[in-house]
């Protein structure tokens, strides 16, 4: 599969004329074609592309396009130009250098004879087009970055599918009447929740821009797009709601690059709060993340935090919450859930959370996504990371299979190996527990973390920090890391999380956890350790299922030490 070539010609119809001419496959065989200027592009597949070119310039909708590639290789069928249509998709996207124009109908991600000899090709295509400017790094750059992970252009599983068709569906149900409604998405860390978030957003735009003009696609989504459904959702006031800094500025980068979104459609929870306009639909990325009334993190926000309680329900009371807030500031909502996934006292009560998956369960609006999409080891990666970290550990351990688990006795051995594995793949970093105090945050001259010579240092920005310069060589939290992929994580447990060796159960200890909102009393809550320590286990359980490729594990208490080892240690 090695015949492949890139045929140039600009993109008008004298041109297009001309190049019909000169070859059958020209006229009649499986291609796959790129339409571009300086700042756009534009990806299709056709079984006859001079016929498809000449539309798309009777269409006049891509007639600023001024330059067409026609990739075409004698062993191309529908399915590999299929596949190789997607994969440049997701490759422009993610690099960002030109804007793509395609509509995000679900890009083909279906298995066929000789896939992954047609995917080996796939990458000299790639070399081809790099060479010739329309792409700037390398695959492997590019499916590093946030822009890659985060963007709209995905292939979806079957299950991320459906509940994409069901939410859609029920949103135009709502949309007719007067009444609202909510549905959730439910899904362990990897499945792909904030995939479906930000999927849907782009099609739902998408679909209320459609003007009735046929799609190049095959995606069992495409029938969303009719008509009646465009009169529907055109001119939709939409929201995504991420309560996280950190993720919520990298959303938004990746919106600003993207045609019918925009960064301001990214909404922090006190933005839906303060806004005088309510939304057609909200939703909520990490919902579990949503806060409760408790200490905010200045007194601004705290301030603030009275104010939209009083704006929206005419009083203060505790009893008001984030996920209240965009309930009456929003027709529907599509709630992204783990409940597992709380990480302080703040966040929104098990109670409240529960009380929706239940209501959603109830009309036939909760959506479960079970499909690991992050880690290569499984899901059953993620549920043993939390059994083991539970009341209730495994019986027995788990086969890693290829997925490289490593155990240290030696902190500074895994410091080297997580920067070897950087030097080799790319984002491979250091992630902790707040066990330590971060004084470097005012003093940078300052150390963190220290094991007797290593010496290390908190991450120095919160926002989009796995990408930052400074980040290889610093020690990530929670508030820097949920919510993103790394291929290698290097986690280290501190004495936050410790083994009570008489009982052989876990303890929290208050000494070693200098998080001060992570466990603050919220009002009319008096906390104990037990209820800390869950909050402490979901915050390890998020650092050890953050790697694509491998986690790396090393824990400070000794006994805790002697009882993870029995379950991170790979058998031979």
């Amino acid at each position: 599969m090695t015949n492949v070539r890139i045929e140039h010609l600009p993109f008008d119809r004298h041109h297009v004329s001309s190049w019909a001419a000169r070859g059958r496959r020209h006229r009649d065989w499986p291609v796959v074609y790129t339409l571009n200027d300086k700042q756009q592009v534009y990806v299709g597949e056709t079984l006859a592309a001079a016929g498809r070119l000449r539309q798309h310039l009777d269409a006049g909708t891509k007639t600023h396009l001024d330059h067409a590639r026609v990739i075409i290789d004698q062993s191309f069928n529908k399915s590999a130009c299929l596949d190789l249509e997607a994969f440049l998709i997701r490759l422009f996207a993610g690099e960002g250098q030109l804007e793509v124009l395609n509509a995000n109908v679900g890009v083909a991600n279906s298995n066929y004879y000789r896939r992954e000899d047609y995917r080996q090709s796939f990458r000299e295509i790639f070399d081809l087009l790099r060479d010739e400017g329309l792409f700037a790094t390398s695959i492997e750059q590019i499916q590093n970055s946030d822009l890659f992970k985060l963007s709209p252009f995905k292939s979806l599983t079957a299950e991320q599918s459906e509940a994409v068709a069901s939410i859609v569906q029920s949103l135009l149900a709502d949309l007719t009447g007067s009444s609202g409604g909510t549905s959730v998405v439910e899904g362990d860390p990897g499945t792909g929740k904030t995939v479906v978030a930000v999927f849907l957003m782009k099609m739902l735009r998408d679909i209320g821009a459609w003007d009735g003009r046929p799609l190049e696609s095959e995606s069992l989504l495409e029938g969303l797009f009719t008509l009646e459904n465009a009169s529907r959702l055109a001119g939709l006031r939409i929201g995504l709601v991420v309560p996280q800094q950190s993720l919520r500025s990298s959303i938004r980068a990746v919106f600003r690059n993207t045609p019918g979104l925009d960064r301001d459609m990214v909404l922090s929870p006190f933005d839906v709060g303060q806004s005088d306009e309510p939304w057609d639909l909200l939703i909520v990325d990490e919902a579990h993340r949503l806060g409760q009334r408790s200490n905010q993190t200045s007194a601004v926000r705290n301030r603030d935090f009275v104010d939209i309680n009083v704006k929206i329900f005419g009083q203060d009371s505790p009893a008001h919450t984030q996920l209240d807030w965009i309930k009456q500031m929003s027709h529907h909502q599509l709630l992204l859930v783990d409940v597992r996934q709380r990480v302080k006292p703040g966040d929104l009560s098990v109670a409240s959370l529960t009380a929706e998956l239940d209501a959603a369960r109830t009309t036939g609006r909760l959506h479960r996504l079970r499909s690991q999409m992050r880690v290569s080891a499984g899901g059953d990666y993620v549920s043993y990371v939390r059994s083991v970290l539970s009341d209730a550990p495994p019986a027995t351990t788990l086969d890693f299979g290829q997925y490289d688990v490593r155990f240290y006795d030696d902190v500074e051995q895994m410091l080297v190996a997580v920067k070897a594995r950087n030097r080799e793949h790319g984002l491979a970093r250091v992630l902790a527990g707040y066990a330590w105090e971060w004084k470097s945050k005012r003093d940078r001259t300052r150390v963190d973390i220290a094991f007797g010579d290593i010496q290390l240092r908190w991450n120095t920005t919160i926002v989009d920090w796995v990408d930052s310069p400074r980040s290889v060589d610093e020690v990530g939290s929670i508030h820097t890391i949920q919510g993103y992929d790394l291929n290698y994580a290097g986690v280290i447990i501190g004495r936050d999380l410790r083994l009570d060796p008489v009982t052989n159960s876990l303890r929290f200890d208050r000494n070693h956890y200098f998080d001060k909102k992570g466990k603050q009393n919220n009002p009319g809550q008096r906390l104990s350790d037990d209820d800390l320590l869950e909050y402490v286990a979901n915050i390890y359980s998020v650092l050890l299922t953050r790697g694509i490729r491998g986690t790396y594990l090393y824990v400070v208490d000794e006994h805790l030490r002697e009882y993870m080892r029995g379950y991170f240690t790979p058998s031979d």
